[in-house]
This record gives structure tokens, sequence and C-alpha cells, in this order.
């Protein structure tokens, strides 16, 4: 078994002893297919690419709980042979202990398994307005039955309507606030692209920087580091024959993911890999989207696992306020016992020029832009007086990593 536990200090998640930024699919390919670029096992093309975590959402019914144990059973194996771990869901048993007999018997058969990492809890409950007292009734069960896996619910990106037939309402920190006694990870999924779908219209942000948006007011609500945002690669709102099938571009995938992470996000999943609806005829075949995968998704996943970027990620967020001279722009200092990391992204979808920061420690006199992507190698900032002006302009929806290494 390897234990897993959220780090109260950091938000991280602490796996084997070791503090991880968990990135994520929901859904990944089928655990037995094969990667038609590489040749190699799906789960080895993920974990290549710095994927850690897979989602399993099984529906559990008693008729069928022991064809569907054996088919989890089968996918950690699978996972944990290439170094994977498995949210796994409890959907179906998740938000009261009405079934609790059914509950057990799915905790109890896999709570021991390398392979499990995480269980999720029900999904978007503010939004459907699930009962709060079952849903900790079920946490505080599975919890006391397996101390060793963390526990997570993930909320819809906007408030249920005020009556049946009237329209959801943006998102609130109230609304959500009551179900982080439920979890020790709290999360929201947010798909943004067509714009105004899936986190609501005006007065809602549009932009794609509404990721950010709807962070934070999780952030504020759970008042804990551990949140988890899911994004984009397809949903129900870009699936033909009703809408336009349209896919973040890499630009977008990357801005939408360092704006999370900004806003305080640790752990990011990529949801709709999976949605036959978004898939052309090769990926049906082999059930699963990978051209969005070797078009934008593996470039995206080996920047934010690369060495550099994985210690800023994991990194506790650090007392230091660096502030930018543009309002557009947000960041998020980190520091480690070796470096201090800011994190920039701007927010804004048309300004464009330089940006100036200051704030960083009186001692450092230089730093680096992590390499980003193809033609976006490492490169250096000059720092005066804890002052720094990056000399390559941020466009719209750029998002920047620095590091800093500490004197001495």
């Amino acid at each position: 078994m390897t234990a897993t536990h959220v780090d109260a200090a950091t938000g991280n998640l602490v796996a084997g002893g070791r503090e991880i930024f968990p990135l994520g699919l929901s859904d990944p390919p089928p655990f037995a297919s094969t990667a038609p670029e590489s040749g190699r096992p799906a789960f080895a093309e993920l974990a290549a690419a710095g994927v850690t975590f897979v989602r399993n959402y099984t529906v559990w019914r008693e008729a069928a709980a022991a064809e569907q144990l054996a088919a989890v059973v089968q996918e950690l194996d699978a996972a944990s042979a290439h170094g994977l771990q498995v949210w796994l869901a409890l959907a179906g048993v998740d938000d009261d202990l009405s079934r609790v007999a059914l509950l057990d018997r799915v905790v109890d058969a896999v709570k021991a398994h390398p392979g499990l990492g995480a269980w999720k809890g029900a999904d978007e409950p503010a939004h459907s307005r699930l009962p709060v007292p079952g849903l900790v009734a079920v946490y505080d069960h599975v919890r006391a039955r397996d101390p060793d896996h963390p526990f997570a619910i993930i909320e819809a990106p906007r408030d249920p309507p005020p009556a049946p037939g009237a329209p959801d309402r943006p998102l609130t920190v109230t609304a959500v606030r009551q179900y982080a006694a439920a979890c020790d990870v709290h999360g929201v999924d947010i798909y943004p692209i067509p714009p105004g779908l899936h986190a609501g219209g005006p007065p809602t942000n549009t932009d794609i920087s509404v990721v950010g948006d709807v962070t934070r007011i999780l952030a504020a609500a759970t008042q804990r580091r551990a949140i988890w945002t899911t994004l984009q690669i397809a949903w129900s709102g870009v699936l033909p024959p009703e809408h336009r099938l349209v896919f973040p571009t890499l630009q977008q995938a990357r801005f939408m993911a360092y704006d999370a992470i900004v806003a305080g996000a640790r752990g990011l999943f990529w949801f709709g890999g999976h949605l036959p609806g978004a898939m052309n005829a090769r990926d049906r075949a082999l059930g699963w989207n990978w051209t969005y995968w070797e078009r934008v998704q593996r470039t995206l996943l080996e920047e934010l696992s690369g060495p550099l970027h994985r210690r800023a990620l994991v990194a506790p967020s650090s007392p230091i306020h660096v502030t930018p001279d543009a309002a557009d722009v947000a960041v998020t200092v980190r520091e480690d016992a070796d470096a201090v990391y800011v994190v920039a992204v701007r927010r804004s979808a048309n300004a464009t020029g330089l940006v100036h920061f200051r704030g960083l420690p009186a001692g450092v006199s230089a730093g680096t832009v992590l390499a980003h992507g193809p033609g976006n190698p490492a490169r250096e900032v000059s720092v005066a007086g804890g002052a720094f002006t990056d000399p390559s302009p941020y466009e719209p929806h750029n998002a920047r990593v620095y590091r800093f290494a500490r004197a001495g």
C-alpha cells in the first residue's frame, strides 16, 4: 500500500512520503490500450509525460459490484505498474449511508492497493443541493475505515438556480463553503470554451480567466490550501451535433493551468479525453482522444512536470509579496530552501506590454524564466533593489514561471 495524505501547511498531496502536485486525467485511456504514436502501453505514455493520477468514475451497483470491482482492480494494477495512482469515485454510494454495506465492500476491497491514491466523493454537490449531513457522514465513515487516502469533492462553477426552471447563478463562496466539511481536498471544474456556457453568462466573466476566478472562490470557501481544479479537454458544451466541436489551443490550455495555479490550485486534472463525441474516427477506435494528446496535452504536461517546474509547484506559499505594475497580471510566490518562485499570468485577453515586478528579497540579483514550450528556452532576468522587468513583453493570456536562487 502507498499511503497518501494532504499536508495541511502546503495543501500538497503527499504520496509515499514525497510531496507531489497531482496532474491527472478524467478519464484516462483504457488501461489495456496502446498509445498510437509511441506504441507504448497507454499508462506508460501518460506517466512518461508527467501524469501522476487517473480518475475512475464507476457508478457502484450492488448487483454488478463483483464485476465492477474486478475491473477497478485491473485498472489499479495497471496504474501501479506504471507509477500512477487512481482517484476512485464512490458514485452511487457517496451522498449518504443508506447503502453503507456496498460502500464498505468497495472501500475494503481496494483500500490497501498500492494503485489507490484518493477517493472521489459526490460530484458537484452544491449545484445539486445535496444535503451536507449525508456527505459528511460518508466522508467520516470512509476516512475512519481508510485513514490512508484523502477524500476529494469537486464543485460546479456556478450556483444552482433559485427556483426550478430559472437560470443558474454565478458561483459564490456561500454556496460551496459548507461542503468543505465533507472532504480533505475541495475543488472545482471549469470548461470556459466556448465562452459563457459552463460558468454562465454575464455578470460572470466569459473570458478563459474565469478559471482563476472560480478557483479563488473555492480557495476562499474552503479556507485550506488543498484545492484541485479540473480543466477542459472537452465537455458536453462542445459535442456535435448540438454544438461546434472546439478544443483549447496549447496557449489557452497553458494559460488556464497557470491561472488556476496562481489562484491557489495544488493539483490539476483535465476532463473529456474519454468523450466519444469529441473524437475522430481513429480515436474512437482506440477509445481515447489521442489526437488532442499529441497536439496539446502532452506538451503541456511535460512542461508542468519538468524538474524545475515541479519544484516550483510543490514549494510552500511564501509571505514574500511581489507586485506587478499591471493590474491584469496576477502572481503567486512560493519558496523552498533553494529558491523563490514567482508564477505570473496576464489575465487580460487584449493587453500587451512589459511588466515590472517589485518585492523580491534583498540580495537577489538575477533570476531565470523557466523554459516553456517550443521556441521558449530558459532565459535570465536581472534584479536590482528587489525589482525586475521581464524584457519580453507579456502578450494576452501569457504565463511565466521565474526562479530566483537564494544568495549564498
